[in-house]
């Protein structure tokens, strides 16, 4: 019965590779501290963020069970950043813009907001940096993935490899009961990152290249320099665990929405 389960699982991962992922609103896809300004009494810190470590590690799909634009895998070093310890909330969304246009709006102000596209999002933090003085913003690419695989560690999804541990770490089809839920209820990663896999897929800021890892920096790339779509990580409360792979990329239209996908803050160090 152990070799049938196990062969189940590997069969699961390996399945990956021959299905093409279409993100539409049909697939698709405790309180937190705010996270507008500095901790008081610590300029090395922004509130509800985690000071990521910088370092180097292989991007892409080192388990060979992904899509081919998640090949090949290549070096990429990025530097030191702060990252949204959870997705950015619905409150924390009402009280910079006014609004909440997330499709869950009865879930509670401390679940993701979503239904948000790439192009709100960037009148979203124009505002909040206004406000608060900052210069927030959405991650690159390979920051997020380094982020998500706990610095770059060889991980399937973000927090562990082993299939059993799934749901302790993320919300997906098989517990979401379809729909979303408060921010840091899972089990964080080992860089006490909440929801980097399932709960709402994450917009970051690059365009997306279909062959893009051929040609990738080696030093904090930020993503292809032409094409009209934006990358999305992560997965969500409806996917199947192989959308949750922390390596997995999706391509969409930065003025298209949907109530699976939402996003997450990124800084760069104070004073650069």
């Amino acid at each position: 019965m152990f070799r049938i389960i196990v062969f189940l699982n590997v069969l699961l991962l390996i399945h990956a590779s021959s299905l093409r992922t279409v993100a539409a609103d049909s697939q698709v896809i405790k309180k937190e501290p705010e996270i507008s300004g500095v901790s008081p009494g610590n300029g090395n810190l922004i509130e509800g963020m985690v000071l990521i470590s910088g370092g180097c590690f292989d991007m892409g799909d080192t388990y060979a069970v992904g899509s081919s634009d998640e090949k090949p895998v290549h070096k990429v070093c990025v530097d030191n950043f702060y990252l949204g310890e959870h997705e950015l909330t619905q409150g924390k969304w009402q009280e910079v813009m006014g609004n909440n246009p997330s499709s869950f709006n009865k879930c509670g102000k401390d679940c993701p907001v979503e239904k948000v596209s790439w192009n709100d999002i960037q009148e979203f933090i124009k505002k909040l940096n206004t406000n608060s003085g900052m210069n927030f913003r959405l991650p690159t690419e390979a920051e997020w993935e380094y982020a998500a695989r706990g610095g770059g560690k060889r991980l399937v999804w973000s927090g562990t490899s082993v299939f059993k541990e799934l749901e302790d770490h993320a919300w997906y089809e098989h517990n979401s009961e379809m729909k979303t839920h408060t921010a840091k209820t899972k089990k964080p990663n080992s860089l006490g990152l909440y929801d980097m896999s399932g709960n709402v897929w994450e917009w970051v800021s690059d365009r997306y290249g279909k062959k893009y890892y051929g040609k990738s920096l080696r030093d904090n790339p930020e993503g292809s320099l032409k094409g009209s779509y934006r990358v999305l990580r992560g997965g969500s409360w409806l996917d199947l665990p192989r959308h949750l792979r922390s390596t997995m990329r999706l391509e969409y239209a930065p003025r298209d929405k949907s109530y699976s996908i939402g996003f997450r803050l990124a800084h760069s160090p104070l004073g650069k």
